[in-house]
């Protein structure tokens, strides 16, 4: 309950002891087993811009900004994957106003990403996963070359979970390696959790260590079912624009605590 309490507390009213705790935890969260990939839901947005009397792309535009400030984050700490659910194939389901402002403020920043200087100078990888083919053309042509732009970098990797749905995800993947048996490449029995994993949207991409959901809900929402079955889960109450660092180093210091046994 406290916890909850002091989320919503504006930190300019305690700025110095918040600055204190943040450096206070950098130094701890250093200090423990650093995990490799973070994965978010990034959910609340809307309710944010309703809360402010706002249409609904002003919380989505703000919610772009603060996962950039989030990118900042993680290379901050070598967190070197970082996956985001930024639009599922359910949200096409939303208002023609709302998709489109989605979709044209998606195309906006992948071509932003193209320029960026922080993408080049950390070398940061970038992925779309989903089912492209849904996406409007200009907004697939600029994601494609987003990651054309980025396939040859390797430090950090920003993959963006877009028109995707988890079941798709293995529904595609399972579409795809019954049609590699049928054409002979594949032989039945060798099929296992390994192989797989190379038909997904992102070949072969490490299973996240940690998931996150802002916004209070408290549910996957069909999320890289398929990869996070030992994923460490973390839900939050805050609006993802509201999300902040502390409350992404608090949950790693949290995660450090926990005792991982993946069965064993």
């Amino acid at each position: 309950m406290l916890y909850r309490l002091i989320s919503h507390i504006p930190h300019i009213l305690f700025k110095p002891a918040y600055d204190a705790y943040e450096r206070y935890l950098i130094e701890k969260v250093k200090n423990g087993q650093i995990p490799k990939h973070v994965a978010i839901i990034m959910d609340g947005n809307r309710r944010w811009a309703r809360k402010l009397e706002k249409p609904p792309w002003y919380g989505h535009f703000f919610g772009s900004q603060k996962l950039e400030e989030i990118m900042d984050w993680c290379m901050e700490l070598g967190i070197r994957t970082l996956t985001v659910y930024a639009f599922s194939t359910e949200n096409f389901r939303r208002t023609e106003e709302e998709v489109n402002a989605l979709m044209n403020l998606f195309e906006q920043k992948f071509n932003e990403l193209i320029d960026d200087e922080r993408i080049h100078r950390y070398k940061i990888r970038v992925n779309v996963l989903g089912r492209k083919e849904l996406l409007p053309e200009n907004v697939r042509r600029a994601a494609e070359n987003a990651e054309k732009a980025t396939q040859k970098y390797g430090n950090y990797t920003l993959n963006l979970a877009l028109a995707y749905g988890g079941r798709s995800e293995i529904t595609d993947a399972v579409r795809d390696i019954v049609q590699d048996v049928l054409s002979g490449k594949l032989k039945p029995e060798e099929i296992d959790e390994e192989l797989i994993k190379r038909y997904l949207y992102y070949p072969n991409m490490p299973d996240p260590d940690i998931v996150i959901r802002t916004g209070g809900e408290e549910r996957i929402s069909n999320f890289l079912l398929y990869q996070i079955a030992y994923s460490e889960l973390f839900f939050v109450d805050v609006y993802f624009p509201e999300f902040r660092k502390i409350d992404f180093l608090r949950i790693i210091r949290e995660y450090q605590r926990r005792q991982r046994r993946f069965g064993r």
